[in-house]
C-alpha cells in the first residue's frame, strides 16, 4: 500500500515541475484544475449541507453561514496555498478580486436573469452591509502604510468574522433574522451519512489538490507574460474561485429567489476578507507592491459601495442596476489590463 501511495505523490509531484517548467501545459492545468475546482466545491455545498441537517445543526447556521463557508472554499483553498508557499499577492489579489466578482459578475447576472425586481431585506443591509463596508476600510488602512497585512492583522480580521457570526446568532435568537434567513440547497435523494462523508471527503481533496495547480499554473503564467501575480489572481483565478457564488446566484435568480443570492454574496464578501484574506495573513504574512494596493481596493470601494447604494434605493435590485454593476466588472477588467500594459 505505502509503494502504491508513495507512486501517487512522486507522479503529483512530478505533474506540478512539469506545470512550472511548461506555458502551454500551465494554461491546460489552469483551465482544468478551475474546472474541477468549481465541480468540488459544488460537490463539497452539497454534501457539507445534508451533514449538518444529519446532525439537527440550526438552520441559521446552514443557510447563512455554513453555504457561504462552503462556497468560499475554493477561495480559502487557494489564498492559503498560495500564502503558504512564497506567493503572497496572490492570495490577498485572489480575496479581493473574489468580493469585486461576486458583486459585480455574480450579483449582476441575477439582476439581469431575474424576471421580477429581487427584493431586499432592510435589515441585511444596515447589518451585514455596514460591516462589510467596514471590514473593507479596516483591512485597507492594515495595508496601506506597510504594504502588509501581517499575522496579528490577520488574526483581528478572524476574529472580526467570529464576532459577526456571534451577532447573526445574537438576531436570530431575537427572532430579527426569520425574514432574511437563507434557505440551504434542496438536495434530491437521502444518502446514507457514510457516503455523504465520502463525497465530503473527495470533495474536500478535489478543492485542495486542484488549488496547488491553480497557484502553480498562475504563477507560470504571470511569469511568462510579464505580468504582476497579483493582476492574475485578481481576474483569472478570483474568476475561477468564484464560480459556486456565481452558479448560485444565477440558479437563484432563474428560480425567482433572489433574496437567496443577495444574502449569500454579501455573506460571502465578509468571508473572503475575514476569513480567507485573515487566515492567510494569519498563516503567513501578506506583502503586496503598492501599485497594486492603489488598484484592487479603490476598485472593490466602487463596485462595493455602488452595489450597496443601489440595493439601499427601493431596497431591491432591478435589471438596469445589475446592468450598471456589469458595466463596472467589465471597466474594472479593461482598467486590469491597463494595468498590465503600462507598469509602474
Amino acid at each position: 500500500m505505502l509503494p502504491a501511495s508513495m507512486d501517487i505523490l512522486s507522479w503529483y509531484g512530478a505533474l506540478v515541475k512539469s506545470v512550472e517548467g511548461n506555458t502551454l501545459l500551465a494554461w491546460t492545468a489552469l483551465v482544468a484544475a478551475l474546472f474541477v475546482l468549481s465541480r468540488s466545491a459544488g460537490v463539497f455545498v452539497d454534501s457539507s449541507v445534508r451533514v449538518a441537517e444529519k446532525f439537527k445543526i440550526p438552520k441559521l447556521v446552514v443557510g447563512l453561514v455554513l453555504v457561504s463557508l462552503a462556497t468560499t472554499a475554493p477561495e480559502l483553498s487557494v489564498s492559503l496555498m498560495s500564502a503558504t508557499t512564497g506567493n503572497p499577492e496572490m492570495a490577498l489579489g485572489n480575496a479581493i478580486g473574489s468580493v469585486i466578482c461576486d458583486d459585480g459578475l455574480a450579483l449582476a447576472l441575477a439582476g439581469l436573469m431575474s424576471a421580477a425586481p429581487i427584493l431586499v431585506m432592510p435589515r441585511l443591509l444596515k447589518t451585514s452591509g455596514l460591516f462589510l463596508l467596514f471590514v473593507e476600510i479596516l483591512t485597507f488602512i492594515f495595508v496601506i502604510f506597510d504594504s502588509t497585512l501581517d499575522r496579528h492583522e490577520g488574526a483581528i480580521l478572524v476574529g472580526l468574522f467570529i464576532g459577526y457570526l456571534a451577532f447573526l446568532f445574537s438576531l436570530h435568537k431575537r427572532g430579527k433574522l426569520r425574514s432574511v434567513e437563507i434557505e440551504s440547497p434542496a438536495i434530491a435523494g437521502e444518502n446514507p451519512l457514510f457516503r455523504v462523508a465520502l463525497f465530503f471527503g473527495v470533495s474536500l481533496f478535489g478543492i485542495i489538490a486542484a488549488s496547488k495547480f491553480v497557484v502553480v499554473s498562475a504563477v507560470r503564467i504571470a511569469h511568462s507574460l510579464r505580468v504582476p501575480e497579483t493582476i492574475i489572481a485578481l481576474t483569472i483565478v478570483a474568476f475561477g474561485t468564484s464560480v459556486p457564488e456565481v452558479a448560485t446566484c444565477v440558479v437563484a435568480a432563474r428560480k425567482n429567489q433572489g433574496a437567496i443570492a443577495v444574502g449569500n454574496i454579501i455573506g460571502a464578501d465578509i468571508m473572503n476578507i475575514c476569513w480567507v484574506a485573515g487566515a492567510s495573513a494569519a498563516a503567513n504574512p501578506l506583502v503586496l507592491g503598492r501599485r497594486e494596493i492603489l488598484f484592487m481596493f479603490p476598485v472593490m470601494f466602487v463596485i462595493v459601495g455602488a452595489m450597496l447604494v443601489m440595493l439601499r434605493r427601493r431596497y431591491s435590485l432591478t435589471r438596469p442596476k445589475g446592468a450598471v454593476l456589469l458595466g463596472l466588472y467589465l471597466l474594472y477588467v479593461l482598467l486590469a489590463a491597463f494595468v498590465v500594459k503600462f507598469p509602474a
